[in-house]
């Protein structure tokens, strides 16, 4: 497992139906390098250098997610995930996620 692992996964909608979870910061460097060019901008470089100056140093992991969020709300692709989605609940109504 890696130890550049989010405490908590940031979730984006990744398409007009997928939601794709962001879980560490690899999966944040690649989402963005990944990013339209065309749809760059400020908020999205701030994110960028956060997320490289994690990876290049001991910069704090929870700023370059802090960043990343903010990105995401800012081009309105950040996901709420307040409650469970759908393959996260068993038939039986429980969280399939372990006490």
């Amino acid at each position: 497992m890696s130890d550049r692992m989010f405490d908590s996964p940031v979730f984006v909608k990744s398409g007009k139906n997928l939601v794709q979870e962001i879980a560490s910061l690899e999966d944040a460097l690649e989402f963005l390098y990944e990013w339209p060019k065309w749809r760059r901008g400020t908020i999205y470089v701030t994110a960028l250098k956060a997320c490289q100056r994690a990876f290049d140093s001991d910069y704090p992991l929870s700023a370059a997610r802090d960043a990343f969020v903010r990105f995401a709300k800012e081009k309105g692709i950040f996901e709420d995930v307040s409650m469970p989605l759908p393959w996260m609940v068993t038939s039986s109504g429980r969280s399939g996620m372990p006490a």
